[in-house]
């Protein structure tokens, strides 16, 4: 079995490109299956965040498997395979699991030690057990790398500063504008970010949030 990783985030392409390629928690379960279901993949997991998402899988042949899960992104997003190819990074082997101990551990996120990267991988490999594409490579590979993530969170203190964009994007704005007390903010975007956001300004006394969001589904 060799592991690969495919995947695009806020270095490798531009928003627009990220945001198709997005998965929405009821989506990576049916697309969990799909991913499984193709030939020469035995185990998959999908992580989907606001910055990045990426699809690690177990696969019996590295060149195949790494074209099947480049087939799948396209398809999925609606890309051109051979455009989609301009935005994604790969990995294989010990690069693929080194990549995922950088990604658990905060070294690959936007901003360096952010908090919330932990978790989401959790809840990425939480979809994939329940999802039943996890075997013994994955059950391994993911738990050591959630225990590494915890440790060196404990360890080094490397969260201590580390926030996740939506503090960092708050406290911008505190050396900026001074007290947000009594203030009205505009929060571009429904998504997860400007949740928190929205949460962090109320925190910082802003007495009006408004929300904009170019589609209804989600306003």
């Amino acid at each position: 079995m060799y592991i690969v990783v495919v995947g695009v985030n806020h270095r490798s392409a531009p928003v627009e490109v990220r945001e198709v390629l997005s998965f929405s928690e009821r989506q990576v379960a049916e697309q969990l299956r799909v991913l499984a279901g193709m030939t020469g993949v035995s185990e998959a997991l999908i992580l989907s965040t606001c910055n990045r998402t990426e699809v690690y899988a177990s696969v019996t042949d590295l060149g195949r498997g790494l074209a099947a899960v480049h087939d799948f992104l396209s398809r999925r997003s609606g890309v051109d395979i051979f455009r989609l190819r301009n935005y994604t990074y790969s990995h294989t082997l010990y690069e693929a699991i080194r990549h995922l101990f950088r990604v658990v551990c905060g070294l690959d996120s936007m901003l360096l030690g952010e908090t919330q990267v932990l978790g989401q991988v959790r809840d990425a490999y939480r979809a994939a057990r329940e999802a039943q594409t996890t075997g013994v490579v994955f059950n391994t590979l993911f738990q050591q790398a959630l225990a590494v993530g915890k440790r060196v969170r404990t360890e080094t203190g490397i969260d201590q500063r580390a926030v996740s964009v939506s503090y960092a994007a708050v406290e911008m704005a505190r050396e900026h504008f001074g007290s947000l007390t009594g203030r009205t903010v505009l929060v571009v975007g429904a998504g997860k970010m400007s949740g928190l956001a929205a949460r962090y300004l109320v925190e910082n006394g802003v007495t009006g949030v408004i929300v904009s969001n170019r589609s209804y589904d989600r306003a």
